[in-house]
Parts: structure tokens; sequence; C-alpha cells
């Protein structure tokens, strides 16, 4: 009995003592330090997982998966010395110490938090453990057992530590000011790979931000990339035009990449929608989704800027796309359509078969996106209303964008609304290899929000294998007509794959 008496003893002690050392952290307080020109606060504070905060307040919050040890370091954002800025930005030769300076004033701010918050993790445990227990050699118990405990988490934070995650910030806040402050997916990926100089890019960004606050800069355009927008699944939400031009002139892309289901149900009265496609100044590349008919598919190629992709190849932005329609029209219920992932797979792998070098390949469904696997660096495709990334083992990417339209009105059948989401693709302008892209979402319907998550592609250069040529040909013919309610033949005279169908006595699984 003793004995439990006593490891039950213990184990208070040590709650005690932990709950006195959290306690300790969070009263620490905040050591306010000048990061170059950057007056910043910084605080520790316990959390279940690592990461860094920066709260460059009005303008948003960037996050940093820098660590694993439990604990939030929070960066906030002071002020600005405008006059040293403004001189760190302009002069060259400011600019190359720029990354030395701000390591030094970083690790310094950090050492003196550290301590700080050391010394009230440790007071706060001898303290508590004392209170409770009331006997100076059980705090000692207490004080060792803190210690102990922050020395490991210490350890663990720095054993962790991923300088390479600078590369990868996640932001949150205002749209205009997400490109400036991110930053430029070049410069990242070629000038700026060193812990040190992507500090000091940060905080270049941030100076530009505050110095010009009241006129919130845009992005600064890199002539060695090639940026892209990719939107999909708009249907009808008129919305979605005004986010796709905030982003088209905030990232200041070169062209745009829509993969399908602008519309609703294909008929002639929703072509309006598309109107706006000649109003945007940029290449505007589109390819069918399983909601467009042939209809909607004239009204967007008569569009000013219009890139209608259907079974062909065209040439945009200095890359060569290619982009396939999807062969299925789901708003006509007169006649089943046929959704076998496996006759989806194997209609991608017919066109691609046939398909000519390209950098890029545009497609509605992703199921039909892996039937390009081995023939292209990478594939866009949407349909699924949902984003996803995936490098097949041939080594194309396949990005699954979410709907730029939430979902137009069928948002409403859902509890949550469907966020708005789409990517802007940056590639490089020798290579047209993929070598960066950032993730928009924003709230969907009755939310306010804008979040941005930076990836950087691991191995530009990757080689693609082709598929393995004993994979299983596709059964059957592929063959079936069908006319959308607008009157219109879903397929061009000639099109060499018309619409995969079933006959109506079968299942039918219609997707999205």
């Amino acid at each position: 009995m003793n004995f439990v008496n006593r490891w039950g003893r213990l184990a208070a002690v040590l709650f005690v003592a932990a709950i006195g050392a959290w306690l300790g952290i969070v009263l620490s307080g905040t050591v306010t330090a000048n990061i170059g020109p950057v007056e910043a606060g910084l605080s520790l504070r316990p959390a279940w997982t690592g990461e860094t905060v920066v709260d460059a307040h009005p303008l948003g919050t960037l996050r940093f998966s820098s660590h694993d040890a439990p604990l939030r370091l929070a960066i906030t954002l002071e002020n600005i010395d405008q006059e040293q800025a403004k001189k760190l930005i302009e002069d060259p030769r400011l600019s190359d110490r720029l990354p030395g300076i701000i390591e030094r004033d970083l690790r310094g701010a950090i050492v003196e938090l550290v301590i700080r918050s050391l010394l009230c993790a440790a007071a706060g445990a001898l303290v508590a453990v004392l209170i409770v227990f009331r006997r100076p050699t059980t705090a000692l118990v207490g004080l060792l057992a803190a210690a102990v405990a922050l020395a490991g988490t210490g350890a663990a934070a720095a054993l962790t530590f991923r300088p390479s995650s600078l590369m990868e910030p996640r932001y949150s806040g205002l749209i205009a000011a997400a490109p400036s402050l991110v930053g430029s997916a070049q410069s990242i990926v070629t000038r700026f790979e060193t812990y040190r100089a992507q500090l000091a890019k940060l905080v270049t960004n941030v100076s530009k931000l505050y110095d010009t606050v009241s006129d919130l800069p845009v992005y600064d355009a890199d002539p060695n990339s090639i940026k892209v927008l990719h939107v999909s699944d708009i249907h009808l939400n008129p919305i979605a035009w005004n986010v796709i031009r905030s982003m088209k002139d905030q990232f200041k892309v070169d062209a745009i990449v829509d993969t399908g289901d602008i519309s609703d149900h294909g008929t002639k009265a929703e072509n309006a929608i598309v109107e706006e496609i000649g109003k945007l100044g940029v290449p505007y590349v589109f390819v069918r989704g399983n909601h467009d008919s042939m209809t909607t598919q004239r009204a967007v190629a008569r569009q000013k800027n219009a890139v209608v992709l259907d079974s062909s190849l065209a040439s945009v932005a200095g890359l060569r796309i290619y982009g396939v329609g999807d062969p299925r029209f789901t708003p006509d219920k007169a006649v089943a359509v046929e959704s076998d992932p496996a006759r989806l797979l194997a209609f991608g792998q017919e066109h691609a078969a046939r398909m000519p070098a390209v950098d890029l390949v545009a497609v509605h469904d992703d199921i039909i996106a892996r039937g390009f696997s081995g023939k292209a660096p990478m594939v866009l495709a949407g349909h699924a209303h949902k984003r996803s990334t995936t490098v097949l083992p041939s080594g194309t990417r396949v990005l699954v964008q979410g709907s730029t339209g939430g979902a137009g009105m069928r948002a409403l059948e859902h509890a949550e609304p469907t966020p708005v989401q789409a990517s802007v693709l940056y590639f490089d302008k020798a290579t047209h290899r993929l070598q960066a892209w950032d993730d928009i979402t924003l709230g969907g319907l009755g939310e306010q929000s804008v979040y941005i998550q930076r990836h950087v592609e691991p191995d530009p250069g990757r080689m693609i294998s082709p598929e393995p040529t004993d994979s299983p040909s596709p059964t059957g013919s592929v063959s079936g007509t069908t006319t959308p309610n607008a009157g219109s033949p879903l397929w061009h005279e000639g099109q060499s794959s018309p619409m995969l169908q079933r006959s109506p006595t079968e299942d039918v699984r219609n997707r999205m």
C-alpha cells in the first residue's frame, strides 16, 4: 500500500509541476526585439502541434510547420522602421547583408525568449508544488521534473527544426496581400533556397506591405516563371468571376485553365455566365465538363481570349496544353450515362496514346486524368469539388481542383458551405516544368476568409516514365450520342470518342 501511495503522490507532484510550468510559460510575457527593420514581439506557448506563427496584422497570418515539439512560437510584427526598410529594399549592398542581420537578431531574440520561458516555467513549477504540498523537498522534486521535461521539449524542438518549412507557408488574411507576403515561387525555388535568405525575403515582403499599407502591392512578376490559374466547377456561380478576376490581378497570371462544369444543365439560357471570359484579358483555356453541353462549349469558344480544347492541342503562354472534353453529359436524364471507372480510365488512355508531347493536360474527371499517366508531367482535373494532388508511379502529377464556384447553388444542399478553391501554378519558363503552386481556399457561402498554402515541387525535373505496355486494353467500343436540353448534339461531327453510354436498364453512377 505504501508503494502505491508513494507512486500516486509522485504522479500528483508531477501533474502539479506540469500545470505550474505551463502557467509559468503562459505568464512569461512577450520578448520585444528589432529583427532588421521590423519591431517584433516573440512569445512561446504550449501547443498540441509544433509550429511558428507570424502575425502580420492587419494583413494576415503566416504559419510554418517548423518543428514537432509541443510548442508554438508566435511572432507578432508590431512596427516597421520605414527609413531603414526603404534603405534595405532599395540599396542592393544593404540587401546582401540583410540575411545575416536577420539571422543574428532573430537568434538573439529567441535565446532571450527561451531563457525567460525556462526561468518562468521553473518558477511556476516550484511555486505550484510548494503551494499544494507545502514541503520544500517536494517542491524541489517538482522543479527537477519540470527541468527535465523542459530540457526534453527543447531538445525535441531543436532536433526536429525544419528550416525548409519557410519555403511552404500557410497564409490566412487579405487576399490582396497574399502574393507579396508569401513571396515569389521562383524566388523561393532558386534565389532563396537557404534558411537565412528566406528569412530576409519574408522580412522584406512584410516591410514592403507595411510601407504601402494604404495601397497593397500586387505580386512582383518573375520573368523566369509562367503563372497559370487553375479553376474548375464554377456551376453558374457569378461570384466565381469576382474571385477569378481578383486572383488574376493579384498574382498577375499569364493564363487561366478551367477544367469544366462552368454550367449546370448546359442550356442556352445559361450561356450568359461565360461572357465574363472575354473581360479577363488573359488566355482562358476551357475543357468541357459533364455538366457542359456542346451549346456551352460553343458559347465559350465565341468569347474573346477563350481557347477551347476538345481532343486538341494549343500553345498558351509558352506551354503546350492538350485538352479533352468530358465524354458524358449527365443533365440529360433520358440517356443513361456510363461512369464505370475502368471505362473512363480507358477513355483517357485512348487519347493519351495518340497525344503528341505536351507540357500540360487538362481534363474534367480525375479518373480520365490517370489515363494520361506517363504521357505528360502534369494533368489538371476537377469534378470532385474537393482539391487533391498526387504523383503517380510514372512521375505524372495529377492536380484535382475543388469548386471555384463553391459548387454553385447546390452548396445550399449541404450543412457546411463548399469552399471556393483555385490554385496558382508556377512553371519554369525554360523547362516548362512545375516549380511550385499556391492552393487558395476562400470560405464558402456565408463565410469570409482566405487561406493560402504554398507548395514547392520536390523534384521538378523528375523522369516521366511510360506506363507498362501490358496494361489491359479497353473492352468493347465507346459509342453513343445524346442531345442536351439546349437542342444541340453533344459531339462534334467526326469526333473520334463520343459519349460513354449504357443501356437504360443498367445501373447509372452520375458523379457530381
